[in-house]
């Protein structure tokens, strides 16, 4: 009986081909030409990962669009060209994440007597995601699973967060003792842990919430108008740029332009009013990148949300 026919599997120019302009926008954006990565090669990336989130049905436009718009696209390319093989990603990658990784697996192996070393716990990792197998580099890269959906740090650090449960899980396995009848019996159990709070997290994120907020008001009056439509309007890219007389592709990389701008401004602030070192300054957006409440009606009194919407970057 011959088996079932499959339909047929849309290729990514035909899949994206409705959003050409925002995925060229994407790429500019994203700055992967400094690692020799193609835009076919980033457009497979992003491909990957539409498949990924749409897995049941292709996507309507707006709903591409609207993907496509919340991807942390400077982060895929990264993951994209050390995939592809390229050295100057990897380089660029190990110099940038070492101390990160290390730092965060230092955090997560803190609570438990059968963690695992935090730097051999954040150097394995490095193989894994370098995918070396029978001498071809990447094609079993752990970097196929990063879909640009969160940044790569957050990602990372729920990479190292699983396998520091599944250590402590494989050590309770084997944690046995001899009772007094000579019959193995198993310790108790150590519970599996959560991670650490920081006490100084709620701090963080009520500095840079006031920090973004007073950056917000000095932004001039055409880029405020750009985050309200898109923020507190939730308007689509394509109605923001038929509200400002903009192509959509125009709108993104304003966009890109003032979270960019944003970023550095709440950094200053940040450093100036609060005294806050580098490595605090980027606690508060790595946790800002997380569950910060930005009140968008506070910033913009006639937006129709009150928080920025799921699946939206904050504008840092």
């Amino acid at each position: 009986m011959p088996s079932e026919e499959k339909p047929p599997r849309r290729e990514a120019p035909a899949l994206l081909a409705c959003s050409e302009p925002l995925v060229s926008s994407l790429y500019e954006q994203s700055q992967g030409k400094r690692w020799g990565l193609t835009r076919a090669q980033f457009e497979m990336g992003v491909e990957r990962s539409v498949r990924k989130r749409f897995v049941e049905a292709a996507p309507s436009r707006e709903q591409l669009e609207e993907y496509l718009a919340a991807l942390h696209a400077e982060d895929l390319a990264l993951v994209t060209a050390c995939v592809e093989g390229s050295n100057s990603a990897w380089e660029y990658f190990v110099q940038q994440y070492r101390g990160y990784l290390r730092a965060a697996a230092g955090a997560i192996t803190r609570t438990s007597q059968y963690g695992s070393n935090p730097q051999e716990l954040a150097d394995s990792l490095f193989s894994d995601l370098f995918g070396l197998t029978d001498g071809k580099r990447g094609e079993r890269s752990l970097f196929r699973y990063f879909h640009g959906r969160s940044s790569l740090k957050t990602w990372l650090r729920t990479v190292l967060a699983q396998r520091h449960i599944d250590h402590i899980r494989a050590h309770r396995r084997l944690a046995s003792i001899d009772g007094a009848d000579g019959e193995n019996r198993e310790l108790p159990l150590e519970p599996v842990p959560t991670p650490l709070i920081d006490p100084h997290r709620a701090q963080y994120l009520s500095c840079f919430a006031t920090a973004l907020k007073k950056c917000v008001s000095q932004l001039n009056a055409a880029d405020r108008e750009r985050l309200e439509l898109y923020y507190a309007r939730q308007m689509k890219l394509a109605e923001v740029g038929r509200k400002l007389g903009e192509h959509e592709s125009s709108v993104s990389r304003n966009l890109e332009r003032i979270r960019r701008e944003l970023r550095a401004m709440t950094e200053k602030y940040l450093r100036d009013a609060y005294s806050l070192s580098d490595a605090e300054i980027e606690q508060c957006f790595n946790y800002a990148a997380e569950d910060v409440p930005i009140d968008f009606r506070q910033m913009f009194p006639g937006g129709k949300s009150h928080n920025l919407p799921a699946g939206r970057k904050e504008p840092s």
